[in-house]
């Protein structure tokens, strides 16, 4: 329950009286603001219709904020009551909250002071409110909301108030019937004043004909000036609208009225029997900006090497200006489903400070800022917004920053089948120990780097007997065009695959004819490839001649030319691989690291050339259609299994724009001297879709629709027709109907046989 709505009960009935009258005050006094804010609302919402929308927002804000205050007032609580009591009359010593306690709680020192305060408050009421209300605040706002609310009625669009048009008077075609009286008023002169939308920054102007373009959303305003005082104002017929015009104060001869456009329209003017032609106003709509990505391309790809940052170029146009821009980078990281997004925006607004028509953006994309590293992706994109509001989004740009540890192309994955082995990479590996090495190599002591240099050297090794496999060369002594030889009893076996590189360790020996079988050691039925003898010399012809075609795929151990089934552009490349690679053992071992690196890289880029070369590429496997048979089915005419099922019904056609062709047999009649009571009102209807082409080319049909209302005036002032341009109406009518059908062409055959055979070999 209410506080201040509770029942007065034992010594609390004086604080509550005393509420309960200030509550009162209190509420008189917003009642006079609320009369003042009212007062000004009303006035707004008469004086300026265009902004009851906001009146109306600003009254329900205002109902509820009075609501919330009143409630305030009459929710009071009686402690804050008997504060403002001890602070307005100090006579009460502080213990007007003693007011509040029940006697039976106080004890004997409290019920004294009480009851001195119930006998002083009586004497303090008496001499006026205990607590009053400051009602000058009050007075003077609400002086200064009726002070307000006059000066919106005073500077309220009205006829007393309008700024007239200026410029000079428009050329403006007026007809009126002859039943018009001599002395009946007539509009003499016409000004009109355009002012565009305060967004487009354009300053007011007079259109230098009728028929006139302005910005969507301009407030235009027309003046007309009358011959003499009349009862009856002007009317404005703009589009479906009828528009009566205002007179202005202090000028009987002088109407105004102004009107907001928002879409194209047509307009005349209309005073008693007095109609003007129709004229055009085309309403341009606001374009939303464009933009133009310079730089980069499509796609970037940041090479390894170059500057990790990507300079973006954007060219930006607005039809009246730009409010501002911003760049959206989204941050691709990590492979396959691991891939982590994020979005970075960046605002380009600085060089559209003073909301320029063009400007240029020259945002910078710094990959290690946006946290890329090798092998990560970044797409963005510009956004432009005009000072409307209009926003445009450019297309998706891709940059990637290049991982030198994976080569691979989008075609690869469709058409590439990779052939080589795994190990094809392992040289990379070895680069970056040398390298490493080379980094350490001022901490390191001499036997130290000797051991890590000949290490990496025996890496170097055990990849060059690999790739030596592929040019046959399966055993370290046949490396370095050393011809094989048998094993002696003094030199020292070696495990195979670990033998010295160095070339002081290898001995010469003579060239002698080696053959593998396949029962010797390291050599099996089943090793991968094919092993052949050639034949017996008690071998017949056919064997020999066998053994000779099936020579050129056999795998011969013992000639390095033909162990193998590689392109000779490869092979070459593959034996400079092991030259290269020879050449970095032979550095490594000896602990020259700093000169093994180049040859390291030669003999990388190299691999990578062999790569590609021995690329293999497949057809992806998909559906290919049988070849058609065209040389048996062409100009045939057979249509056996072509034929689908279709259903036929016979409907009427529906008649295309029933209007227009009612309009253009009206004319008819006309040129027949055939008019009826509804010729009038059959070209009236078809000058509705007139009308609405006008709208679209107002230099094709706005001259056709002028005389078509003075055709329409005439017949009904019951004028001739032939006065009136008939066939510029006809035309207008007839090009707003779709094109006819073509009609089939009936050809003429000669009675000669052989004419006719003539000219059907020349139709073939």
């Amino acid at each position: 329950m209410s506080t201040l709505l509770a029942s007065p009960v034992s010594a609390a009935a004086p604080l509550w009286a005393a509420a309960r009258a200030w509550a009162l005050r209190r509420t008189a006094a917003g009642l006079l603001l609320a009369t003042g804010a009212a007062a000004v609302l009303a006035v707004a919402a008469v004086a300026w219709p265009m902004a009851r929308p906001a009146v109306y927002l600003a009254a329900g804000l205002g109902l509820l904020v009075g609501a919330w205050w009143l409630w305030r007032i009459w929710q009071e609580p009686l402690g804050s009551v008997a504060r403002h009591l001890n602070r307005q009359h100090p006579a009460l010593e502080d213990s007007a909250a003693l007011l509040l306690r029940p006697a039976e709680e106080l004890n004997l020192l409290e019920q004294l002071q009480q009851q001195r305060l119930l006998s002083r408050l009586p004497e303090l009421s008496a001499a006026g409110p205990l607590l009053p209300v400051r009602w000058r605040p009050y007075g003077l706002g609400l002086a200064g909301l009726l002070l307000l609310a006059a000066g919106l009625w005073w500077a309220r669009p009205v006829a007393g108030t309008s700024a007239p048009a200026a410029g000079k008077p428009l050329p403006l075609h007026f007809t009126e019937t002859p039943t018009q009286p001599a002395a009946a008023p007539r509009i003499t002169e016409t000004r009109l004043l355009v002012q565009p939308p305060a967004y487009t920054r354009r300053a007011a102007f007079t259109p230098p004909s009728p028929s006139f373009r302005c910005p969507q959303q301009s407030r235009v305003q027309w003046l007309l000036t009358v011959s003499g005082p009349t009862q009856t104002p002007p009317v404005l017929e703009l589009g479906t609208q009828r528009i009566k015009l205002r007179p202005v104060a202090g000028q009987p001869t002088q109407f105004v009225a102004e009107q907001q456009l928002k879409a194209s329209a047509l307009y005349r003017l209309r005073l008693g029997s007095q109609v003007s032609d129709e004229y055009a106003i085309e309403v341009q709509p606001d374009q939303a900006p464009t933009i133009r990505i310079v730089s980069p391309k499509a796609y970037t790809l940041v090479e390894f090497g170059r500057p990790p940052q990507v300079a973006i170029q954007a060219q930006l146009r607005d039809d009246y200006g730009l409010a501002r821009a911003r760049l959206v980078a989204t941050v691709a990281q990590g492979q396959g489903e691991g891939v982590k997004f994020r979005e970075v925006v960046t605002d380009l607004s600085a060089p559209l400070a003073g909301q320029p028509a063009a400007a240029t953006v020259r945002p910078v994309l710094r990959l290690p800022a946006l946290g890329l590293t090798y092998g990560d992706e970044v797409y963005f994109y510009v956004q432009a917004w005009d000072n409307q509001q209009h926003m445009t989004r450019s297309d998706t740009y891709l940059v990637q920053w290049e991982d030198t540890t994976v080569q691979e192309s989008a075609l690869d994955v469709s058409l590439g089948v990779n052939t080589a082995p795994a190990y094809f990479r392992s040289q990379r590996q070895i680069i970056i120990d040398t390298e490493k090495l080379l980094a350490e190599q001022r901490t390191l002591a001499p036997a130290t780097l000797l051991e890590r240099a000949n290490t990496i050297g025996f890496d170097q090794k055990v990849l060059r007997m690999r790739y030596g496999k592929f040019l046959g060369e399966e055993a370290d002594e046949t490396i370095g065009g050393a011809p094989p030889g048998p094993p002696t009893a003094d030199a020292p076996a070696e495990e195979p695959g670990l033998g010295s590189v160095v070339a002081e360790d290898h001995t010469e020996a003579e060239a002698k004819p080696e053959q593998h079988s396949a029962d010797e050691p390291g050599h099996s039925p089943d090793d991968g490839h094919d092993h052949h003898s050639p034949a017996p010399a008690g071998a017949t012809d056919y064997e020999a001649r066998t053994a000779e075609l099936m020579d050129p795929y056999i795998h011969h151990h013992d000639d390095a030319e033909t162990a193998d089934f590689l392109e000779p552009t490869v092979k070459a490349k593959l034996q400079a691989v092991l030259s290269q690679m020879w050449e970095s053992e032979l550095r490594l071992r000896t602990g020259r690291p700093r000169e093994a690196l180049p040859y390291e890289y030669r003999a990388l880029r190299l691999l990578k050339e062999v790569q590609q070369q021995t690329r293999a590429y497949v057809k992806k496997a998909g559906f290919t259609p049988p070849p058609m048979p065209e040389a048996t089915t062409r100009l045939t005419g057979d249509l056996a299994g072509a034929a689908a099922t279709t259903r036929r019904a016979q409907l009427p056609a529906p008649s295309q724009q029933p209007a227009v062709r009612a309009a253009l047999g009206a004319l008819a009649q006309l040129r027949q001297n055939n008019a009826a009571a509804s010729t009038a009102a059959a070209l009236e209807q078809g000058g509705q879709q007139l009308a609405q082409a006008a709208l679209r080319q107002p230099s094709t049909y706005l001259g056709a629709l002028r005389e078509l209302r003075l055709l329409t005036a005439g017949l009904r002032a019951k004028q001739p027709a032939a006065r009136y341009n008939l066939p510029l109406i006809e035309r207008a009518f007839t090009s707003l109907l779709p094109p006819p059908p073509a009609a089939p062409v009936r050809t003429t055959r000669s009675g000669n046989q052989l004419t006719r055979r003539y000219f059907q070999e020349l139709s073939r």
